[in-house]
């Protein structure tokens, strides 16, 4: 059996963010800075 159009949806928006758990993922420069920050 075909599932409806909303099934897909919910489903398509359940799976891209259960991809990304942690939030955002921080940029090379951000991580760079905050190294340089620690020492």
């Amino acid at each position: 059996m075909t599932q409806s159009k909303s099934q897909k949806k919910r489903q398509w928006t359940v799976r891209k963010q259960s991809q990304n758990p942690h939030g955002k993922v921080k940029s090379f420069d951000q991580l760079l800075e905050e190294a340089g920050k620690k020492e």
